[in-house]
């Protein structure tokens, strides 16, 4: 613990679900609750309305339990299908493979965020809302932060959690634009089949089915990639023409579409590789954003957690930070590699698609690289 003064020994910029993941995990490993704070521009109400819906993977769904925030509304995943629309080939992931209860989980962000809101809270963590930080400068033994009020604070260790989409971040070493936007919605099929997701790959680009049970029965959190221009002209259309072009598009496996919600749209890009500094440090989306094929965003936001947790409950300071970039370097990199050749390699136009598709279905007969896929997506790459 540092004896430096200072208000407190973390601040925590960005209270998403990495963000008081992060908090709940230094107070279980036994940082005092007082010296960690957890700033936030929106009021805990806000996020609570969040209507969108967010993939955990099994591996994910530890880091949470280990921080107290297990269980959350959710509905299992047993399966993944995956394949290319209009072309042979397809591979299955199945969760008895594994020996698992579920290969993930898919839940709405404001449930996530009210169970992690309370494990904060119960954990007595110090949370600034409303609390907009515009300025950090680090000084030799803290780094003081400006929030807009004109309050200062300082600490000893200071973590970007506030993420965002491709966009509105600057800075980064690593940046694609892949050319397209993701329309997402939440849609009921006719015939859909309990607790399996679909990764479906079309000519337009990739089009994901989370299965999703609300209250009036079987949904699909439908997350739809093409051009810009076609997808501000899709998320336009009324909801029988809306329907009939994702039919269209993802085909009969799940009979026809009956009901969607409203539909929103934003940018995809791969934006990664923030440097951090001596008293500074990103995790999440604040650190990398990426392109949401395969759904490993949070995922690989909370494997950030995690092992920041670990560290900085060793002593807050410059050095838990350089180890923490050195011992997340290898999921981080394997990980956005892996998302960035999927989002690439499946938009392509032409002859290439059926080498592809030919792929998933070598990949399905191959039973340890399907396993080792899935592991991958599970719990990232392992030391």
């Amino acid at each position: 613990m540092s004896n430096e003064l200072h208000d407190y020994d973390v601040a925590i910029c960005g209270a998403g679900p990495v963000g008081m993941a992060l908090a709940a995990l230094l107070v279980r490993r036994g940082l005092a609750p007082a010296r960690i704070a957890l700033l936030d521009a929106k009021p805990l109400e806000q996020a609570l309305r969040d209507p969108r819906s967010i993939a955990i993977s099994h591996g994910s769904r530890m880091l949470l339990e280990q921080a107290g925030a297990w269980p959350v509304a959710a509905t299992p995943i047993h399966e993944i299908h995956i394949s290319r629309r209009g072309h042979f080939g397809r591979s299955l992931m199945d969760r008895s493979e594994h020996q698992l209860d579920a290969l993930g989980y898919v839940a709405q962000y404001g449930d996530l965020v009210r169970v992690l809101g309370a494990a904060c809270g119960r954990a007595g963590v110090a949370e600034l809302r409303p609390a907009r930080v515009t300025a950090a400068q680090e000084q030799p033994g803290a780094v003081q932060l400006t929030l807009e009020d004109g309050r200062t604070i300082s600490a000893g260790v200071v973590v970007q959690a506030e993420g965002g989409v491709f966009g509105e971040q600057a800075g980064r070493s690593r940046v694609r634009d892949y050319g397209q936007t993701a329309v997402i919605a939440r849609v009921t099929a006719t015939r859909p089949v309990a607790n399996r997701a679909y990764e479906r790959f079309t000519e337009e680009g990739p089009l994901a089915m989370l299965p999703q049970d609300g209250s009036d029965g079987h949904q699909y959190a439908l997350v739809w990639c093409m051009a810009p221009d076609r997808a501000q002209q899709v998320a336009a259309l009324d909801d029988a023409a809306f329907l009939a072009a994702l039919g269209e598009a993802f085909g009969t496996r799940l009979g026809s579409f009956s009901g969607a919600s409203k539909r929103v749209a934003f940018p995809l890009g791969l934006n990664a590789g923030t440097e951090g500094s001596a008293r500074i440090a990103a995790v999440g989306n604040a650190a990398q954003t990426l392109h949401p094929v395969a759904g490993q965003g949070l995922n690989l936001g909370l494997r950030d957690a995690a092992v920041l947790a670990r560290l900085l409950a060793r002593g807050p300071g410059p050095q838990a930070l350089a180890r923490f970039a050195e011992e997340r370097r290898a999921d981080r990199d394997t990980v956005i590699a892996a998302t960035d050749a999927m989002a690439r390699a499946f938009a392509r136009q032409g002859a290439s698609q059926a080498i592809l598709g030919l792929s998933l279905g070598a990949l399905d007969a191959a039973r340890p690289a399907r396993m080792l896929l899935a592991e991958l997506m599970m719990f990232g790459r392992r030391a």
